[in-house]
């Protein structure tokens, strides 16, 4: 078995060489500088995941996209990057950006990675950009991009700026924005970075047989806030496409957004909480802090909120949420969720979007007793209890509040995603797509958790099957989800592409509507339109949303 580490992926460069075109004996010239990769699969690996003995993949890892953010270059905007003239030999991944506990960082991180099955430079295929969750790295084997590859899809993944890092906010900082931009911004450096990932594509994709006229943004969890960010904000237009955002786009009302990697805060929380962050580093200025190592950084950067107010929302359901996260400057992040739904969004775009089984506080690992559900319940849904309780009653019996449990969290995010593409129509004309996963990958005993989906969608089951003892089934399941994202990145349909070449045929996923029709895709262990919950349950929860303040 194949060991997709970094230097299994280098050791794949040794397989057999093929006889058609292909880029990896290439040198690339690139806006900063030549580089050239490597052949991806070696014949075994096609054979044993992929039934051919062929391929063009070539893999260019580690590119730099940007100049070093260490020291004068911190929560900056990216800066340019010096120009190397010696052939760059991309063949490993680049260091991961500064985070507590993942090894192999640096802040010279800002590096893309490309999979491309282009023969020639004029191939024209089309181009997903890839986010990751927050504080993980572009090497991760849940996104390698071989198999995306392979359905004439080129993936990029690439490193940004996280934490403290990423989203440091200031009046110093507002001040540097304001004689650059003439706003007063700040602290949404991480967003910028996947914004000049996208001006990279633009100016260099074509060299790698993509089409910068067919650039899809893709991302789970904070990832997917990501895409959420460029959707909504007027300096990404022309830059993308159409976008994917898994573990997802939430209704601006679902009180989960205030533990989610989807949230935000606004600019004078972001500033208190930089304040504290700058003030335990014993210096007060930003100038100060641009002269501080990386390694004395990382303490407090990735502080979480505690706050008891919102425990039963955040520790129970979400987890508490990060203290730095983008920031409402009014600039990068120009409205809140609610006003960019109602005023439509800046970027137009075909979306797709939905959520996991067991995630949001569903897990099949629960074990709340009756009187802690009861209470929590209580807590939560007030003058609406009563109600949630003869819909999602308990009998007093603790696995069926269990049970009660994870089915009001999964219908909550059901119809959540619903109401938002619903609300979606009133102001936007692209198509809407939402989904809900429900496969559990084998070997574990977490169910469809979050993240779960990933490697099925990006047909990247052959990099983690030495973690998970994956079985026909898997694999089936793994043709039909990843057939729906590369028709996406072709099309901006997830029906139309040719992508799929299992058995039978695609299994039509229709988009929402604005009459509001109460169904989503399943996708996993089943493939069809399922109802988002019972319309009295429905009725409930949209209730429940509607006494909240949106975000």
């Amino acid at each position: 078995m194949v060991s997709f580490t970094t230097k299994g992926l280098f050791s794949l460069a040794m397989g057999a060489a093929v006889t058609q075109a292909q880029l990896w004996d290439k040198v690339i010239e690139t806006s900063y500088g030549p580089v050239e990769g490597y052949q991806y699969f070696n014949q075994s690996t096609l054979e044993k995941y992929f039934g051919t003995s062929e391929s063009n993949v070539t893999a260019f890892l580690g590119i730099p996209f940007a100049a070093d953010t260490g020291y004068q270059n911190r929560w900056k905007a990216p800066q340019p990057r010096e120009r190397w003239n010696k052939t760059l030999k991309a063949t490993s991944f680049g260091p991961a950006c500064p985070s507590q506990g993942t090894a192999d960082i640096s802040e010279d991180c800002l590096s893309l990675n490309i999979w491309t099955n282009a023969g020639t430079k004029d191939a024209n295929l089309p181009v997903m950009v890839w986010n990751q969750g927050s504080d993980e790295t572009s090497n991760d084997a849940w996104w390698y991009g071989g198999g995306m590859a392979l359905k004439d899809v080129i993936l990029i993944t690439f490193n940004r700026r996280d934490d403290a890092f990423g989203y440091l906010a200031h009046p110093e900082l507002n001040a540097e924005g304001y004689k650059a931009t003439g706003h007063q911004t700040s602290g949404n450096y991480g967003i910028l970075d996947q914004l000049e990932v996208l001006k990279w594509v633009q100016k260099n994709i074509a060299r790698f047989g993509g089409d910068p006229d067919r650039v899809t943004v893709a991302g789970q969890s904070f990832g997917s806030s990501q895409v959420y960010h460029a959707v909504n904000s007027p300096l990404f237009k022309g830059y993308f496409h159409g976008g994917i955002s898994e573990s997802g786009i939430r209704y601006p009302y679902d009180t989960l957004l205030a533990g989610l990697a989807t949230s935000y805060v606004n600019m004078s929380t972001g500033i208190e909480h930089s304040k504290s962050y700058i003030k335990a580093h014993n210096v007060s200025t930003i100038a100060e802090m641009r002269t501080l190592s990386m390694e004395s950084l990382l303490t407090g950067s990735q502080d979480r909120v505690g706050n008891e107010s919102i425990w039963w929302v955040t520790a129970i359901s979400a987890g508490y949420p990060l203290i730095f996260k983008p920031v409402l400057d009014g600039y990068v992040l120009p409205e809140k969720y609610i006003e960019t739904l109602l005023n439509g969004p800046a970027n137009d775009v075909p979306v797709i979007t939905g959520n996991t089984k067991d995630e949001s506080g569903a897990s099949p690992t629960n074990d709340y007793t009756v009187e802690e559900y009861d209470s929590w319940c209580n807590l939560k849904y007030g003058n609406l209890s009563s109600q949630y309780f003869h819909l999602y009653p308990a009998h007093n019996n603790k696995t069926i509040a269990n049970q009660a449990w994870n089915a009001a969290a999964r219908d909550t995010s059901l119809i959540g995603s619903w109401a938002y593409a619903t609300e979606w129509y009133k102001s936007a004309s692209s198509n809407f797509y939402t989904y809900y996963w429900t496969h559990a990958p084998p070997g574990q005993d977490m169910g469809a958790f979050h993240q779960s989906e990933i490697m099925y969608a990006l047909n990247a089951l052959y990099a983690n099957a030495d973690t998970y003892p994956f079985t026909e089934k898997d694999y089936e399941i793994q043709e039909q989800m990843s057939a729906y994202w590369a028709n996406f990145a072709k099309t901006l349909d997830p029906n139309q592409g040719g992508s799929y070449t299992g058995k039978g045929s695609l299994s039509q996923w229709s988009p929402n509507s604005a009459k509001g029709t109460q169904k989503v895709m399943e996708l996993g262990n089943y493939f069809g339109n399922v109802p988002i919950a019972k319309p009295e349950q429905v009725k409930l929860i949209m209730n429940y949303f509607h006494q909240q303040t949106p975000y």
